[in-house]
């Protein structure tokens, strides 16, 4: 295992000197490690924003051919067709150009860049022993003649602010003297799996106020990720949990933006979703009746005889002024 992550290490080298270097460059700016972080999380989703956007329409797409997706699911049923369904499938996503797992690719992207953060992190808080014996911080990727470095060694490795020294975890407990210690570091975990939550109801609710559903393989996708990355925010250290954080709030604040200003709406993208019974061609013989009134038969004109013989006038009802006088002169 210590030779495929030393391989995957010397690789990815690169990667890591780069995020170190633009890291201590924004601590220069700002002396603060929790500040830095948050200013790399704003730079590095300034960059993702696009694809979150790219990710939203296909998202809308998605929910676009629905209606065709339930014709496919009700034409091919049972597990003999499973096969057949699959490759209608994609060939309908290959046609439409849609991505089934495309409203959970910005979540998907974070992971790339977890697994960087986590090793530069991982980096700032490396030590090594001495001569001596003793523990001294040795920092890697980051430039060893800026301001973050000289302040890492002095500190021993330790990534000090907010109060917390963010390159623990919550575990072990023993690292932090006892659970009093630990409770903002599980504060920092449950913070993130919230807000996980709330970005994914937030496109629910608004899927759900256009008239659409969301696919079922982005519901279960939506349920299951927040749990794997609740696992992950406990084992690495609090400073990457702050970059998950802030990136989830920039990610709320982007898709609120969107949904405002109708970049989001199907109906302005021509997506409305279908309307009416799905239709499954070729089963015409299994539709259900016609719910519908029936129309009133329309009228038949008018034949010659009935031109020569109209439609006798009611008589005059008995009370008129009339009918009464032509009586009394009768009775005289």
């Amino acid at each position: 295992m210590s030779s495929i992550t030393h391989f995957f290490g010397q690789v990815f080298s690169p990667v890591f000197s780069a995020i170190a270097w633009l890291l201590a460059f924004l601590y220069g700016i700002v002396p603060n490690y929790a500040v830095a972080i948050v200013l790399l999380t704003i730079i590095i989703m300034g960059v993702l924003t696009p694809l979150t956007v790219k990710s939203t329409r296909s998202m809308m797409a998605m929910q676009k051919i629905q209606p065709e997706i339930k014709k496919l699911q009700q034409k091919y049923r049972g597990p003999e067709n499973r096969q057949v369904l699959n490759e209608e499938l994609m060939r309908l996503y290959r046609e439409e150009g849609v991505n089934p797992l495309g409203g959970c690719l910005p979540m998907l992207l974070q992971t790339p860049f977890l697994i960087v953060l986590y090793e530069v992190i991982k980096g700032l808080s490396n030590t090594v022993a001495n001569k001596a014996g003793q523990l001294v911080s040795d920092p890697r990727y980051i430039p060893h003649n800026s301001k973050m470095y000289d302040n890492l060694i002095h500190s021993g490795g330790h990534i000090n602010s907010l109060g917390l020294d963010l390159s623990l975890r919550p575990f072990p407990i023993s690292a932090h003297g006892s659970w009093v210690g630990a409770l903002p570091f599980f504060g920092f975990v449950v913070a993130a799996v919230l807000l996980q939550y709330f970005q994914m109801a937030q496109i629910n609710k608004r899927a759900l106020a256009a008239g659409q559903k969301m696919p079922s393989q982005t519901q279960m996708m939506q349920r299951f990720l927040p749990i794997v990355f609740a696992y992950i925010y406990l084992v690495i250290p609090a400073a990457v949990v702050l970059y998950m954080i802030v990136s989830t709030i920039i990610r709320i604040i982007t898709q609120d933006i969107m949904f405002r200003t109708g970049v989001s709406d199907p109906r302005r993208h021509g997506l409305a979703q279908a309307k009416g019974p799905v239709e499954i061609p070729g089963s015409a013989e299994e539709k259900p009746a016609a719910t519908t009134p029936a129309k009133a038969p329309a009228k038949r004109p008018p034949t010659r005889g009935a031109a020569a013989n109209p439609p006798k006038p009611n008589p005059r009802p008995q009370s008129h002024p009339r009918s009464r006088d032509k009586r009394k002169r009768k009775a005289r």
